[in-house]
C-alpha cells in the first residue's frame, strides 16, 4: 500500500498504512494521542448511516466541530462551504446597513433616498466581504495547508490515500465486506481539499453577529447635513467620529483571537480527518499561522494604537 508499511484493522480487516490514526475502511480507532482525551478532539467512531442536513452540519461547526468534520469527511463534495461564505456576505452586508443606520439626517429628505443610500451600503459591504472572506479565507488555507505539509506531510498523504483526482484508487469487489460498517471515508474518489478546509471559517457567522450587535449598541451617531439641497453629500469629516469609535478596536480584538485560536482548530480537525494524521501535530502547525496572521493582519493596526 504504502513506503510506510501497512497495519491492519481489527475489525475490518483491511490493511491501512502503518501511520494511520483511523482505520479508512470503517473508521475504527487505531491509535490515540492524549489530545483526544478532550471532548472538541474526540475521533468519532460512530456509524455513519444518513447524511445530517447542512444547517446541522453549520450548527455543530459552532458546537461539536469534530462531529462536523466527521460528518463532512463522508460526504465532502457536498461540504456547505459556499453556503458559509454566503451567510457570511450577507451578514457584513448588514453590518454595512448598520453603520448607515448611525447617520441622522437632517432637512427634508424623501424615504426612497433613504432607502436606496441603505440598500446601496448593503449591496457594497455584501460584495466587499464576499471578496474579502473568499481572498482571506483561500489564503489562510493555503497557508494552513504549508503547515500541515511540514507537520504530517498533508499533500503526501491525500495523494497517498485519495490517489489522482481522476483515478479509482479502491475498488468496492477489493475491499472486505466488514467494509460497510459506514465509518469509513474511502468511497469517495476525490479529496475535495479545500471545500471541507474552508468549512473552518464557520465561526466568523458568530463573529459577524457580534459585530452588528456591538455596532448597533456602541456605535455613536452622526448627524448628515443636506449641501446644499438632497440628496445628501457626505463630509468625509461626517465619518470621524463614527470610525474613531472605540468599538473597533473590541471588534478587530475579537476577530484577531478568532483566526488565532478559534479556527486554528477547526483547521486542524479538517486536516486531521481528511488525511488520517496526528491531531496534536496538525493543531500546533495550525495555532503557530492563525497565532501570525492574527499579529500580522490585526495586531498591528495602527487603530490599537489611536
Amino acid at each position: 500500500m504504502s513506503n510506510y508499511g501497512s497495519q491492519r484493522c481489527p475489525r475490518c480487516g483491511n490493511e491501512n498504512r502503518a501511520d494511520s490514526f483511523a482505520c479508512s475502511f470503517c473508521g475504527k480507532r487505531l491509535r490515540t494521542e492524549r489530545i483526544e482525551k478532550f471532548l472538541i478532539f474526540k475521533r468519532i467512531e460512530e456509524d455513519w448511516t444518513n447524511p445530517a442536513p447542512w444547517y446541522i452540519i453549520l450548527l455543530w461547526l459552532l458546537l461539536r466541530p469534530n462531529k462536523a468534520f466527521w460528518e463532512i469527511n463522508h460526504r465532502r463534495k457536498s461540504a456547505p462551504a459556499f453556503k458559509i461564505m454566503i451567510i457570511n456576505s450577507l451578514l457584513y452586508g448588514l453590518i454595512g446597513l448598520t453603520l448607515f443606520s448611525k447617520f441622522s439626517f437632517t432637512g427634508t429628505i424623501d424615504f426612497i433616498i433613504i432607502f436606496l443610500f441603505g440598500l446601496s451600503a448593503f449591496i457594497v459591504f455584501f460584495l466587499f466581504g464576499f471578496i474579502f472572506y473568499f481572498l482571506f479565507a483561500f489564503i489562510l488555507t493555503l497557508l494552513f495547508s504549508t503547515g500541515a505539509n511540514i507537520a504530517v506531510g498533508f499533500s503526501e498523504r491525500l495523494k497517498a490515500r485519495f490517489g489522482e483526482e481522476a483515478k479509482e484508487k479502491y475498488r468496492e469487489e477489493e475491499m472486505s465486506p466488514f467494509s460497510i460498517y459506514k465509518g469509513g471515508t474511502l468511497h469517495q474518489q476525490q479529496a475535495h481539499k479545500y471545500r471541507m478546509l474552508l468549512c473552518s471559517f464557520a465561526p466568523f457567522l458568530i463573529i459577524n453577529v457580534i459585530s452588528i450587535l456591538i455596532i448597533l449598541i456602541g456605535a455613536p451617531h452622526t448627524v448628515v447635513l443636506p449641501n446644499p439641497t438632497p440628496p445628501p453629500f457626505f463630509d468625509p469629516n461626517t465619518f470621524t467620529a463614527l470610525f474613531t469609535s472605540p468599538i473597533w478596536p473590541v471588534i478587530y480584538t475579537i476577530e484577531a483571537l478568532t483566526i488565532a485560536i478559534w479556527v486554528p482548530i477547526l483547521v486542524a480537525l479538517a486536516i486531521r480527518d481528511l488525511s488520517n494524521s496526528s491531531t496534536s501535530r496538525v493543531l500546533l502547525s495550525s495555532l503557530i499561522i492563525g497565532v501570525t496572521m492574527a499579529i500580522l493582519f490585526y495586531f498591528l493596526r495602527p487603530v490599537f494604537y489611536s
